[in-house]
């Protein structure tokens, strides 16, 4: 899958960015705060190279440059 982000640990996080939020409890008075995501970073194919693990590929189109795992990781689909 594409590369989404980056937290503090070592280990790679699985994500779902299209799940939906549980609308329960909707009336809940302060429960329900807006997500505020950072905008994204925009890199050469330099500095992809440099950021990328060994398991993760760079795609190269003529519109974008895309960081991916690598196919039969973790999150590999069946």
């Amino acid at each position: 899958g594409q590369i989404l982000g980056e937290h503090c640990r070592e280990n790679d996080l699985v994500v779902n960015p299209a799940k939906g939020k549980k609308l329960t409890n909707m009336r809940a008075a302060g429960s329900d705060e807006n997500v505020v995501l950072n905008s994204t970073v925009e890199m050469s194919l330099e500095e992809c190279m440099s950021y990328i693990n060994d398991d993760e590929l760079v795609e190269i189109t003529p519109q974008a440059i895309r960081l991916r795992k690598a196919p039969g990781g973790k999150g590999a689909r069946a």
